[in-house]
């Protein structure tokens, strides 16, 4: 069979960065995130249920820098992917097609993101007193 003379699609470095692009493109990758994260939470509840010296093992990390780090960008991930969930119903529901719409609920998408996470942190730093 020969071989069509025809355009290819530009790749993706030929494209410019755009807000919609980039949040799409974290939609799916804190979907990711949250899925790979459940498995911190199946070694929480593994260790817990194996007894005192593996839940031991995982304080340990958790209270580590890392575990920490891990922590956070689950939960970075965690309101990220829910409030552009909520701004992927009001599609659906026919709401905010607009380009200035689309661009106004981008930005509130990541404005919640970074308040509902330093919200919880503080919460939760407040509620273990700071240990």
């Amino acid at each position: 069979m020969p071989i069509a003379n025809r355009p290819l699609s530009p790749h993706l470095q030929v494209y410019n960065p755009q807000l919609t692009s980039v949040l799409s493109i974290s939609h799916r990758a804190t979907g990711v995130a949250l899925s790979a994260g459940t498995l911190y939470l199946v070694w929480q509840l593994l260790a817990a249920a194996s007894g005192a010296d593996a839940y031991e093992i995982f304080q340990r990390f958790a209270g580590s820098w890392l575990g920490l780090l891990v922590l956070f960008g689950w939960s970075v991930s965690l309101f990220y992917h829910l409030l552009n969930g909520i701004r992927h119903l009001c599609w659906d529901a026919g709401f905010g097609f607009t380009l200035d719409a689309t661009y106004k609920s981008g930005r509130l998408v990541l404005i919640g993101t970074a308040v509902l996470t330093v919200v919880a942190w503080v919460a939760g730093i407040a509620a273990w007193g700071g240990k």
